[in-house]
């Protein structure tokens, strides 16, 4: 194996630094990408990137190429090739699927069909079938495809090279360490190391930059800390090799000494230190750090010397975090001007336009990114000639208001409010969508919320990921021009106005919690309660969508049977309760979403023991309920357009499952029973069957709210009966 050819995925911004590490560890006809970087090279050269690299995220070596145009071709070359070579018996496995293919829309259906390709060839050259493992497989395939070309790959890392092995204890949104490698990196730090300067992080969280800093400094691999990499179950692994250059990177690490440089980290959280302390020991370079407890605003150097200042300050990633942000932002400006003359420094933000409050300008800036967030590099010369007026943040922003992009906007909102605030205010509604990427170069949905504990208007602020054919610099802009004149249109003040990016995600993601805050509000819709949250999950806990199709329910549901499947929080079932059903039940995977909607219902005043909530995978329920001969009179069916949630047995794919699910409902129909069937797929066609089998009837028009005419494709909708 001394001519492979090799992929290694890097994030994104650090593509320059990958290649020039790669061929310093002996990679050949090097080729940057976007994300990744291509090469070519021996087994010990795959090994040693594994290794060695401190900024790559994976190792593809590549199998296989062919041309497949659709589905069954893609299956037919994966199962072509010979699988045994790779997979020992017995031996687990993991698929995924990436790229553009022109019948292969879900990644997930992908994987599934690559899975399926390689179990049927094992089980046919040697009668044995490869166990399926999520997590730590044996071998881990990739697929990828660039349009009909279909790339197949081994993943010899197994799982991302960032997770060192070190870190057990993470405090809320870490930095990854390959990113805060490549921080370093970009920041000089392996020169300024060698040279014995001294490194200080003040905002150090779980220590990750420190610990970088100290694993460079100490010239040891990365990968010595791991105990997993995907190529240890390979057929094609070669242990001796293996075992020799980690004998030779354990050698070539440097021992702390007299000269080594003063490695710093300080956080005013004692939990946040104690965490530092115990990942740098894991990663064998506690006796190269030192960890304190103490605020920024006291932050000095330790000794006589210029050094590195590196560090990831908080960003106010959402608005209400952002005066905070800012705060921190000036102070550690005003630590660096007045006590670190002749260090350089180097600040990593979220937030770009913070950078002004340190009041030092920057020698140079990157764009790179920490796993989703498209992050800034500062790198600054703390020196009388860099320093300028801190805080012009609140000028720029007032500036932003005033461009012509950010006042045709605001035009746009305007007459937009003054529209459908009149419809609100005539049909009662007072949680409504007020701006749909009306502009396309203002990629934003945004909604209105009115809270009825107390009289509070929130706007709930969806922006959408921008194509990568869009300049960074351009989507930060309108994102800014967005933001700076929401208030002056609305009335509503930032601290009200939550932010949420929303980005290609994976079908069903609705049901991850992705903050911790805890923070619910009620609001009013049809003279009934709910609790939404506008934080800590990737919907707010209302679909102002489904507004009329709840109100259908209600009004279909008297003395009915009801049954709610996908329930989420349960709205649709407060609306049948409310519309005074004999029973519901309410069947969903998840418990949080469950006691979300028996909190609805208590909310209403509708809680008592005719109303069952059933925790369950809704494929498995369906089936023992037909065996038990459960009966309904109405049934609610608004599956997720994609999920394959762990907690699942195989996976939903609502366009290939669709018939399945509506004709086991309709065996739960009592006679003259209705179900309600609805989906958020953009691109959804029913089953020609059904409507030879069963009366059905689309009704997406009559459920489409004022407020969402602009986007008439937002669900599709259709009633069911038997004939």
């Amino acid at each position: 194996m001394n001519d492979l050819s090799l992929l290694a995925t890097v994030p994104r911004g650090l593509a320059d630094l990958a290649a020039t590490e790669l061929t310093a560890l002996g990679a050949q006809e090097v080729r940057e990408h976007a994300a990744a970087v291509s090469f070519r090279g021996s087994l010990e050269t795959a090994y040693r990137a594994c290794l060695h690299s401190r900024l790559v995220n994976r190792v593809l070596l590549e199998i296989v190429r062919y041309e497949a145009p659709d589905t069954e071709s893609f299956y037919r070359g994966a199962r072509a090739v010979s699988w045994r070579e790779h997979l020992a018996p017995g031996a687990s496995l993991a698929c995924e699927f990436t790229g553009h293919h022109p019948t292969i829309t879900h990644s997930h259906f992908g994987a599934l069909k690559l899975k399926d390709a390689i179990v049927d060839a094992l089980r046919e050259s040697s009668g044995e079938r490869p166990e399926v493992a999520r997590d730590r497989p044996d071998v881990r395939l990739h697929a990828h495809a660039r349009d009909a070309a279909i790339t197949l790959y081994i993943d010899l890392a197994g799982e991302s090279l960032h997770r060192r092995g070190y870190r057990s204890e993470a405090l809320a949104a870490p930095l990854k360490e390959n990113v805060a490698a490549g921080v370093l990196v970009r920041s000089l730090w392996p020169q300024l190391a060698a040279e014995g300067a001294q490194f200080l992080d003040p905002l150090c969280g779980s220590g990750t930059l420190v610990i970088e800093a100290a694993l460079i400094a100490a010239a040891k691999a990365p990968g010595l800390t791991r105990s997993y990499f995907g190529f240890l179950g390979w057929r094609g692994h070669d242990a001796p090799l293996w075992a020799r250059l980690c004998e030779q990177a354990r050698t070539q690490c440097r021992q702390p000494g007299a000269d080594q440089p003063l490695l710093r980290g300080r956080d005013r959280d004692p939990a946040a230190v104690r965490a530092a302390v115990a990942n740098a020991e894991r990663a064998g370079v506690g006796a190269w750090v030192r960890f304190e407890v103490g605020p920024l605003e006291a932050a000095r150097p330790a000794a006589a010397g210029s050094g590195l200042l590196c560090t990831n300050p908080p960003y106010g990633a959402r608005l209400e975090d952002l005066a905070a942000a800012r705060v921190i932002h000036r102070q550690l400006g005003e630590v660096l001007r007045e006590h670190f003359q002749g260090w350089r420094a180097a600040v990593l933000t979220g937030a770009p336009q913070l950078g002004f409050e340190l009041g030092i300008r920057a020698e140079r800036t990157h764009t790179l990114w920490n796993g989703a967030i498209e992050c800034r590099l500062l790198r600054m010369r703390i020196e009388a000639a860099s320093l300028r007026q801190p805080g012009t943040l609140a000028r720029q922003d007032r500036s932003l208001a005033e461009t012509p992009g950010a006042r045709m906007f605001a035009n746009r909102l305007a007459k937009n409010l003054k529209r459908l605030g009149g419809w609100a205010k005539r049909e009662a509604v007072s949680c409504y969508r007020l701006y749909d990427a009306d502009m396309p170069e203002y990629a934003f949905a945004i909604d209105r919320y009115e809270t009825v504990d107390e009289p509070l208007v929130w706007l709930y602020v969806q922006e959408y990921a921008a194509p990568r054919t869009i300049e960074p610099e351009a989507v930060r802009r309108r994102r800014g021009e967005v933001l700076a004149v929401l208030p002056e249109v609305t009335g509503v003040p930032r601290e009200r106005i939550k932010l949420r990016t929303r980005r290609r995600t994976r079908r069903g993601e609705q049901y991850e919690k992705i903050g911790g805050e805890g923070a619910f509000h009620v609001v009013g819709e049809g003279g009934l309660k709910f609790r939404v949250n506008f934080t800590d999950y990737l919907d707010t806990g209302l679909f102002l969508d489904h507004r009329l199709t709840r109100e259908r329910l209600r009004r279909a549901a008297r003395d009915a049977r009801f049954l709610n499947l996908f329930a989420y929080t349960g709205t649709a079932t407060v609306y049948a309760a409310s519309g005074g059903a004999r029973s519901t039940t309410s069947v969903d995977l998840s418990h949080t979403y469950l006691e979300w909607a028996r909190r609805n219902l208590a909310l209403n005043g509708l809680a008592g023991a005719r109303h069952e909530f059933v925790q369950s995978d809704c494929l498995q329920w369906l089936g023992a309920a037909l065996r038990a001969g459960a009966r309904y009179d109405l049934i609610f069916l608004d599956p997720p357009t994609f999920s394959n949630s762990k907690r699942m047995q195989g996976v939903l794919d609502v366009q290939r499952d669709h018939r399945a699910l509506i004709e086991q409902c309709m065996q739960l129909l009592a006679p003259g029973g209705l179900l309600v069937f609805s989906t958020n797929a953009q691109r959804f066609r029913p089953d020609p069957e059904l409507e030879r089998r069963y009366a059905l009837l689309e009704i997406s028009a009559a459920t489409l709210p004022a407020d969402f005419e602009r986007n008439p494709h937002i669900h599709r909708c259709f009633e069911l009966r038997e004939r």
